[in-house]
């Protein structure tokens, strides 16, 4: 399809993970890997993080991204993943959550050396 006034196509995550990688930055994947009620990213649905903050993709439409992405900085900085849960019920649910009402997991991996 035509792209006539140039709008710039969403870039897939894991093909600019593999470009990162082969120029060697350290980063990050985050994956939604369970998804609850009115969610705003399916399940496979990821955003990678380099180690200098950059990022590409999303896991929830931006309303949690941010702590995602800070959550990825200490992943990377570790090499040990984590767990995020995000939901409105949370306590923390009006500072990074989901205000929709769902509830999202998402999986934080080191994907580089």
């Amino acid at each position: 399809m035509d792209n006539p006034i140039n709008i710039p196509e969403p870039s897939d995550p894991l093909i600019v993970a593999e470009e990162w990688g082969r120029s060697g930055r350290e980063m990050a994947l985050a994956t939604v890997i369970d998804t609850w009620g009115s969610a705003p990213r399916p399940v496979g649905s990821h955003l990678v993080v380099d180690a200098a903050g950059q990022f590409e993709g999303s896991v929830s439409g931006g309303c949690v991204e941010g702590d995602v992405i800070t959550e990825a900085l200490d992943v990377i900085a570790t090499g040990w993943p984590r767990l995020l849960e995000f939901g409105i019920a949370d306590e923390t649910a009006w500072a990074a959550g989901l205000t929709c009402g769902g509830k999202i997991r998402i999986y934080v991996e080191k994907i580089s050396e």
